[in-house]
């Protein structure tokens, strides 16, 4: 494997036991664990350095604005931003998005607009589409996904047609397939639109580079890179950002108020009204700091080597019981492995696949994941899912399989 032997022990929750088992954690596509020196940094910032940020003189509050400010550059140089100008910080990765429907969205799309989407998206890009489509009279279109957990590009033009925004995630969290980015950029731009991207479950795992994306926006959140819940990122082009009008009013986002009118903040701060999440943006810097020593080259070697095994695992222990969703070439796809099981009399419930695999310590994640339209594509009201990160290794996996057939004995009758 390219990455430390030993990195299970970097992260203080994996050592624990239960009733004796070892806690083996499959669910870091819903949210990843966190190393020491990431809880480290964030105490360490409380401990030294706690104040409010760009609104004091005195010392400490200087350490809170550089560790604010700090944290933003690293965001900015993991991505490959031109500026840390361009780097917003929100509470999670569904704000980002929020943020960009209703500030960019609200001023620039009118009835008869098009936003175009996939059937593969998280819920938090399409339900803001659907309030704009509610409240303004857009129009919303899907990019089809074919048997193979592809996007079906075959009508793309057809879709982008009058377009004025594409808005892609570039690795699904159900079927882990990666999305061709640079192309579907190219062809948004081509049509006139522009392009956005949801990259919460692709920062994480493959180096990212903004500008190689060919992107107009990008978001993704902290707590699945190894940093804290209640941080998040929105990317977009200065240009854009300066022309967006702000999306909350209040403290810090403001140049000035008097009683006939406001002027906003330069960006980024135009966007980041009241007191922002200092501790938080600190953490996410800690796991920036951590995954850049890892280097990403190797986080994104060692996924698929492991994903890899799993599905040959998986595969090869359970035969035709099993099916699993997505690209069957591992380099096509990121760690994630929804599958639905079928024992002996019928497909196992996910929920009851998930509870009988927690007594045997493996946490996976059983339901619609936030995808369900995906679910309707493939015909499924949920699946289980187990999703890979750093930490993880392959006898993890062949935990997770062992267990499965303990699942696929208790529900044979």
């Amino acid at each position: 494997m390219s990455l430390p032997a030993d990195i299970k022990a970097d992260f203080p929750v994996l050592r624990q036991q239960f009733d004796g088992t070892p806690l083996i954690y499959l669910d870091s596509g819903n949210t990843s664990q966190k190393p020491q020196s990431v809880i480290d940094a964030m105490a360490n910032y409380y401990e030294t350095a706690n104040a409010n940020v760009h609104r004091g003189s005195y010392e400490l509050a200087v350490r809170a604005t550089a560790a604010l400010e700090g944290a933003r550059a690293k965001v900015a140089k993991f991505i490959n931003a031109p500026s840390t100008s361009e780097v917003v910080f929100t509470k999670n990765a569904t704000e980002s998005m929020n943020l960009m429907a209703r500030a960019w969205g609200s001023a620039n799309l009118a009835a008869g607009d098009a936003v175009v989407i996939s059937e593969m998206e998280h819920h938090a890009n399409i339900v803001p589409w659907h309030m704009l489509v509610a409240e303004t009279g857009i129009e919303l279109r899907w990019i089809p996904v074919d048997a193979d957990g592809q996007l079906d590009l075959t009508d793309l033009d057809r879709l982008l047609d009058g377009t004025k925004l594409l808005s892609v995630t570039a690795m699904s969290n159900v079927l882990g397939t990666l999305n061709d980015i640079p192309r579907l950029a190219a062809a948004a731009h081509d049509a006139g639109a522009l392009m956005a991207v949801d990259a919460s479950q692709y920062v994480p795992h493959l180096a990212t580079d903004v500008q190689a994306m060919g992107a107009d926006f990008v978001v993704f959140t902290g707590h699945k890179m190894l940093g804290p819940m209640g941080i998040g990122v929105l990317w977009a082009r200065a240009e854009i950002l300066e022309a967006m009008p702000p999306f909350l009013g209040g403290g810090e986002m403001i140049l000035n108020v008097t009683k006939e009118g406001f002027t906003t903040a330069e960006i980024p701060w135009k966007f980041e009204a009241g007191t922002p999440m200092v501790a938080e943006a600190v953490g996410l810097g800690a796991a920036i700091d951590y995954l850049s020593e890892l280097g990403m080259d190797n986080v994104r070697q060692h996924e698929v080597e492991l994903t890899a095994y799993a599905m040959h695992k998986l595969t090869e222990d359970h035969g035709e019981k099993i099916t699993i969703h997505g690209p069957v070439e591992p380099s096509a796809r990121g760690g994630v492995l929804s599958f639905v099981y079928e024992g002996e009399s019928g497909e196992v419930h996910p929920h009851d696949i998930a509870q009988v695999l927690d007594q045997a310590g493996v946490c996976v994640r059983a339901g619609h994941h936030c995808a369900k339209p995906l679910m309707s594509v493939l015909g499924a009201n949920a699946t289980s899912r187990a999703s890979l990160y750093v930490y993880n290794d392959e006898s993890d996996i062949d935990q997770l399989s062992a267990s499965l057939h303990a699942a696929d004995e208790l529900f044979s009758f």
